[in-house]
């Protein structure tokens, strides 16, 4: 059975503190973790590794690739306790919004992974 795959950076240390967080909640094993920071190969992510490290993706289990707050969403549908969110968040008008506020995340980025450092 094919499983939703999470791409994420692992050399971000708040990255790393909310993927794990989700990880905790994944007991059923739902998901497959990747970490795009660690040398792995190429040929095996479904897009440049620079791609996957500049914002938070997912790939469903047909293949479909999904980016930002909609990936998140795509996440916490799979996860007891946080699918509830995900149904939240899916509501009409929600996602576009939600987007905008992971731009201006991604925005503070950098900052804010300097400040964890």
């Amino acid at each position: 059975m094919k499983k939703l795959r999470v791409f994420f950076d692992g050399a971000c240390p708040l990255c790393r503190k909310e993927i794990s967080l989700y990880q905790s909640a994944d007991h059923a094993k739902a998901i497959d973790w990747h970490d795009v920071s660690s040398a792995q190969r190429e040929e095996m992510l479904p897009l440049p590794r620079q791609t996957l490290l500049a914002r938070f993706h997912v790939q469903t289990p047909d293949g479909q690739l999904v980016s930002g707050a909609r990936g998140f969403i795509a996440m916490w549908r799979q996860l007891p306790n946080w699918n509830r969110l995900a149904t939240i968040c899916s509501l009409p008008g929600l996602p576009p919004l939600l987007e905008l506020a992971y731009r201006g995340f991604l925005w503070l980025r950098p900052a804010i992974q300097r400040a964890f450092r």
